[in-house]
């Protein structure tokens, strides 16, 4: 499927240092890449536009309680680097209304979807706002490779590659945390929680199939190959985060 870099979903950092230094530098080289070429126009099918209003709504959340519970759990590099990783959340939402509007149509200010994941994010701590999290950066891996491959629009294509790219850090970052957070647990309960966190990234991913089943079908991904690949891609995570 060609959606995992080379490194693997988890990446081969661990430190809260690097991977403060890996958003610093994302950040520097993203203030000097020109924007995508809006006054170009971009051509979206109605499902398509329905899904991206729905997908700009979930990345252009404010980030105040993971940054809280970051700071609260008291690695200053670690919450700085979060302080970054949501700024990049914010950028691929003003990107999807940059290219919304470029396709004469407008944002929304809410979806129910994404009403309900922020409260199952916020129902614990740090561990489990970050499991969450993961779970969604992992499922935009196959959104956007599936628009940047069979999106049949240039601007769109160009969006979801941008996106993608940062969305292979944010698993990478996703991971790193929690395997950090559960190194210190027992394997019994490693396994335990890989086990639950797959089983609530399948059922999310189903949601995802069926609320944007037509946005996929017109990129020629169907529901059930969009959740299989979600599957493997969450088995490989997990083997990762939770070993």
């Amino acid at each position: 499927m060609g959606i995992f870099p080379k490194s693997g979903p988890t990446g081969r950092w661990s430190t809260s240092a690097v991977w403060l230094d890996d958003f610093r530098q994302a950040a520097d080289a993203r203030a000097t890449t020109p924007d995508p070429d809006w006054a170009g126009g971009a051509r979206l099918g109605p499902a398509v536009v329905r899904s991206l209003q729905r997908f700009q709504v979930g990345e252009s959340g404010d980030g105040e309680e993971l940054i809280n519970a970051a700071v609260a759990h008291g690695d200053a590099d670690y919450a700085r680097a979060v302080h970054l990783f949501v700024a990049e959340e914010q950028n691929h939402a003003r990107m999807l209304a940059e290219l919304l509007h470029s396709a004469g149509h407008p944002t929304i200010d809410r979806h129910w979807s994404d009403a309900v994941f922020i409260r199952v994010r916020r129902l614990a701590g740090l561990r489990a706002e970050v499991m969450v999290l993961a779970v969604a950066e992992v499922i935009a891996l196959r959104y956007y490779r599936a628009l940047a491959d069979g999106g049949g629009d240039p601007l769109l294509r160009e969006v979801s590659l941008r996106i993608l790219d940062d969305e292979f850090r944010h698993v990478a970052f996703q991971g790193s945390r929690l395997a950090e957070e559960f190194a210190r647990t027992t394997p019994p309960f490693r396994r335990l929680a890989g086990g639950v966190w797959t089983a609530f990234a399948l059922v999310v991913a189903t949601v995802v199939a069926i609320d944007h089943g037509a946005a996929l079908a017109a990129t020629g991904l169907t529901r059930r190959g969009f959740v299989a690949d979600c599957a493997v891609l969450f088995r490989r995570f997990a083997d990762r985060a939770f070993r």
